[in-house]
């Protein structure tokens, strides 16, 4: 079928330029997916594995849609309407992504499939759109049979190009500078930008319902903005985060606090208003270093977040030291603007991955290591929670130190299997190993913080703990109980199936 009356003087390069960015658009959608389900579901593997998956089945749905219809009908408007719908259904996915993520989270079944389910409910109706362009962009684009091969092998180098500047811009520039919300207001914008580009046609009714979807979007999104800072709340994403600072009440004691938020299920961390005192139950039972090894010169922390009991250290521990290792530094810049941090000679911070840290660190540095790196139960680094790690922590201890680790897992049969396999992990490093329920009253078969206390050697303990340290100690479980774990390993291991399995028991 013969063209309609578009310039073929400028055809070329529109229609190149339209796999370039497409290409660069739908990279830059699948990076912002992951920062978008992360604060729902997680950033583990099985995240990333179904937002790959899903996406790339998508495209490849489009690229058959898009080569049966280029023959049927090539036309640029065809195209420009393709690229037009992708930016409405780009917007849906902004107009909808809090209600929907926040519902399925809530959701008893296993992680993989709600993985798979946001991903293909959010993300797959628009990449379907853009899969679209390359098979009908080189269709309009071809001349003769004489030049297929070389056109074909530009325009999906071009499209290759385009994936590979829009993975970069989106990780190392609009994720951390602009938020992952309102990279997705520029990737819709920039199709409806190029779809008229190509084709200036926008008086029917499946564009007018796109940009009518793409203002409700932008607007909802950022009413929503403006109301959570009209009450205080601090909202931004970081590298490795999306973080939520807000100002609420305590709910065992009623008194005002500050807390740090990068799930919507719970706390990570919590400062008083008025008073330094540990906000949060788990943090508390770090104090058991005071009777495991009461004098304590030098410490580790791998993970800093709100930075509140590196802190309470600090002040009742005038002699001693300690070293924190957080690897997001907005987390740190948090903590200084809103949790009252304040630079101390005695406190030295590092912002890089918890792992390589340890691994370069000179043996027999510490006295005490504190483990706090899981911030959720659904992401979970699992490189250090592997016996390789686990032995690198035992490298660093001094002779009679201490490590001290805060986890989240049940005790019963079917959501305890990080439990049991972290337990068998430090067992196989450590020859003393206790274990603490946080919370006394809750349920076995409740996800929960647990406590690992793990030391090098059996020491002379006190006879009368501190006070403090009196009600964690009553806390203490038996171990026999817990069923015999796999030792998790830099091969395997596989803390996204413990998550999955445990998150119905929350």
């Amino acid at each position: 079928m013969p063209e309609d009356t578009e310039t073929t003087t400028i055809r070329p390069f529109l229609l190149e330029a339209a796999v370039f960015i497409c290409g660069a658009l739908v990279m830059s959608y699948e990076i912002v997916g992951a920062r978008i389900v992360a604060p729902y579901l997680g950033s583990s593997t099985y995240i990333w594995t179904s937002l790959i998956g899903v996406i790339l089945g998508a495209l490849s749905l489009g690229y058959w849609l898009g080569g049966r219809m280029a023959d049927r009908r090539p036309q640029l408007r065809v195209l420009s309407a393709a690229i037009f719908i992708a930016g409405g259904l780009v917007s849906l996915t902004i107009l909808v992504k809090s209600v929907f993520l926040g519902s399925i989270a809530r959701s008893t079944l296993p992680l993989e499939l709600l993985a798979l389910f946001a991903s293909l409910t959010l993300f797959a109706p628009a990449s379907v759109a853009l899969g679209f362009v390359i098979p009908y962009a080189t269709k309009l684009r071809l001349g003769s049979l004489e030049n297929t091969g070389r056109i074909v092998g530009r325009l999906y180098a071009l499209s290759t190009l385009g994936s590979i500047l829009g993975t970069f811009a989106a990780g190392f520039f609009f994720i951390p500078f602009v938020g992952s919300t309102r990279t997705l207001y520029l990737i819709a914008g920039a199709l409806f930008g190029l779809a008229l580009l190509i084709s200036p046609i926008i008086a029917e009714r499946r564009n007018i319902t796109a940009l009518i979807l793409f203002a409700f979007a932008v607007g909802g999104s950022e009413l929503e903005a403006a109301y959570l800072r009209s009450v205080g709340v601090v909202e931004f994403d970081s590298e490795y985060n999306r973080i939520r600072i807000i100002e609420t009440k305590d709910s065992r004691t009623g008194k005002a606090m500050t807390a740090m938020v990068i799930d919507p299920f719970a706390i990570q961390s919590a400062r008083f208003i008025d008073s330094d005192e540990l906000v949060l139950e788990y943090t508390k039972f770090f104090r058991l270093v005071r009777h495991y090894r009461p004098n304590h010169r030098s410490a580790l922390m791998i993970g800093g977040a709100g930075y509140s009991f590196p802190q309470e250290l600090l002040r009742e521990h005038p002699a001693a030291t300690i070293e924190v290792v957080e690897i997001d530094p907005a987390m740190t810049a948090a903590a200084k603007a809103h949790f009252r941090l304040r630079p101390d000679p005695r406190l030295r911070i590092f912002h890089e991955d918890g792992r390589r840290f340890i691994n370069r660190a000179d043996a027999k540095s510490y006295d005490a290591v504190f483990v706090d790196a899981f911030g959720t139960l659904f992401s979970v680094p699992f490189h250090l929670t592997t016996v390789e790690a686990v032995g690198e922590i035992e490298r660093l201890l001094a002779d009679d130190g201490v490590v001290i680790v805060n986890i989240g897992s049940a005790l019963n049969v079917p959501a305890d299997g990080f439990l049991a396999s972290t337990l068998a992990t430090y067992r196989s490093v450590f020859p003393f190993v206790d274990v603490f329920k946080v919370d006394g009253d809750l349920e076995a078969g409740k996800v929960q913080n647990l406590i690992i206390v793990a030391r090098k050697a059996e020491p002379e303990l006190p006879a009368d703990p501190p006070p403090q340290v009196k009600p964690l100690l009553a806390n203490k479980i038996n171990t026999e109980r817990i069923r015999a774990g796999q030792i998790l390993t830099d091969e395997l291991a596989p803390v996204e199936l413990f998550a999955s399995r445990a998150a119905r028991y929350r």
